[in-house]
């Protein structure tokens, strides 16, 4: 696609909804990505490519928290701001240009997490001579527990894509869906392939084990209507019941978990960010799920006194 078809497409077109979307990531990362995507594309650089660019500068950002040095923490906070507006940049980038695949979606779901683990690794090796083995069970439960916080946050925002703009605007899957294509895929064609499906599939049943409210009603649902031809009014509903609900999901994704971050790497003191996982994040996760299964199951019972 050349320069002149892509501006036109303009800002709002690269976001995969406004509903969705966190204030600091419109008024910062989406602008910035925006710009980024159009002299990347005039570069005729790809997404995966600027993938890859975020996860270097992600592990980066984590050795830059390991001494004890306020400028080469700085740094690091730098390094992980950049990370993150490139990884904004190569979404906003394949949706303008239609340049979406699967490699480009194994590689966007490893960034993150690929950060994360060099900053763990990082804290935990720069704490270890004053902590000892406590800072190696503090980060493990942290880390455990931001997990499953990601993965839900991850989980609501792609339910209430689905409900938004359906099956073909969302990335919900289920895990009978994956479980299907692992089964399909043979470790001497498809090794890396079948490796990152054993490792999602896994995935999606931990966020379904958490919903079980959501499961009943989404099972019914897809009785009665199918993945394509579920009523607006009904899709609107739904919408309406869960869109107060991703200002939790948003403090669950990265912006408030990097700010607790930065913050805490900052004035010397990193094991504030594990306990900030462990209990305010987890306060957060229990509400947040605790709402969305109260909201699917009054479209339950909803669905099922229509359909009497």
């Amino acid at each position: 696609m050349n320069q002149e078809e892509l501006e036109k497409k303009g800002i709002e077109q690269s976001l995969k909804s406004m509903d969705t979307e966190e204030w600091i990531d419109l008024i910062f990362y989406r602008p910035m990505g925006y710009r980024w995507a159009l002299f990347f594309n005039k570069l005729g650089v790809k997404p995966n490519a600027i993938t890859i660019a975020s996860i270097v500068l992600g592990v980066l950002a984590g050795v830059c928290f390991y001494p004890k040095s306020f400028w080469i923490n700085l740094l690091g906070v730098v390094l992980l701001v950049w990370a993150n507006t490139y990884d904004s940049t190569d979404g906003q980038l394949a949706r303008l240009t239609n340049q979406k695949s699967e490699l480009g979606r194994i590689l966007d779901g490893a960034a993150g997490d690929l950060w994360f683990i060099a900053i763990y690794l990082a804290i935990v090796l720069r704490l270890t001579p004053t902590w000892g083995i406590w800072i190696w069970l503090l980060a493990a439960l942290a880390g455990y527990c931001h997990c499953k916080q990601a993965a839900m946050a991850d989980y609501y925002r792609n339910i209430h894509l689905f409900f938004l703009k359906g099956k073909r605007g969302s990335e919900h899957d289920t895990y009978l869906q994956q479980e299907r294509l692992y089964r399909q895929m043979t470790w001497k064609k498809d090794s890396y392939k079948k490796l990152f499906q054993w490792f999602y599939k896994g995935y999606t049943r931990g966020q379904e084990q958490l919903s079980p409210c959501f499961q009943r009603f989404f099972k019914k649902l897809l009785e009665v209507y199918g993945e394509y031809d579920i009523p607006v009014e009904l899709r609107d509903d739904f919408r309406k019941g869960s869109f107060p609900l991703l200002k939790y999901t948003n403090m669950l994704t990265f912006n408030l978990r990097a700010t607790v971050l930065c913050i805490s790497v900052i004035i010397g003191q990193p094991w504030i960010y594990f306990v900030f996982e462990v209990t305010v994040l987890n306060i957060v996760l229990f509400y947040m799920v605790r709402k969305h299964e109260k909201l699917s199951t009054r479209m339950y019972h909803k669905l099922t006194a229509d359909e009497k």
